[in-house]
């Protein structure tokens, strides 16, 4: 019986190789990368910074027969870090006073930072221009009037980032929305509202 023939081996290209060693080392180094990380979330227990509305108040509501309100209010929003790793740096902190809608003031800060562990609380008192209202709108101060006390809206945004050891720096966007039930005999509120990150 005639043995069967044997061709040349083959032999696979260098460059195959090379792929193959270089995408070996690529997962080796992601999978590295992602228990480094896991263990770093693991160590820190990052907590994503918060901002409150601390408390409220009506310092003077001025309504008069031609539909014009006027107001000052004292607002308190409290900025806080609970990690007790890193420092929290806020920005981009933009939020509107309105009443059903009608913009009463906006309350801005520059961008500032919380230590760790900390929190920092910003005063504001707003005092509107006075602010001509509709015949329906004028309806609802008298009511709240009547009730001895007016609902405000509070809206708005901060941006905020912070560093997490071996993870990098965090950033997310606080979104704050408020309705502030504030008695008119200037007595002081304290909201239960925060922000909710997305």
């Amino acid at each position: 019986m005639k043995k069967p023939t044997l061709g040349p081996r083959r032999r696979t290209n260098p460059l195959v190789w090379c792929l193959a060693i270089i995408c070996a080392v690529l997962t080796v180094v992601v999978i590295i990368t992602g228990i480094v990380v896991f263990i770093g979330y693991m160590v820190a227990r990052p907590k994503v910074p918060q901002m409150s509305v601390a408390n409220a108040r009506i310092d003077t509501l001025y309504y008069d027969m031609v539909s014009l309100l006027t107001v000052k209010i004292s607002i308190v929003i409290k900025a806080e870090n609970d990690n007790a790793r890193a420092r929290a740096y806020f920005y981009k902190t933009s939020y509107a006073l309105s009443f059903h809608g009608v913009k009463v003031a906006y309350l801005n800060a520059d961008p500032f930072e919380v230590p760790k562990n900390s929190s920092t609380e910003l005063y504001y008192q707003v005092e509107s221009s006075p602010i001509p209202l509709t015949p329906e709108e004028g309806e609802r101060v008298e009511a709240g009037l009547k009730n001895s006390n007016v609902t405000f809206e509070l809206k708005g945004n901060t941006r905020t980032r912070w560093r997490v050891w071996v993870i990098g720096s965090v950033r997310f966007w606080l979104h704050l929305d408020c309705r502030l039930k504030l008695p008119v005999d200037g007595t002081t509120i304290y909201p239960k509202c925060n922000t909710k990150s997305r």
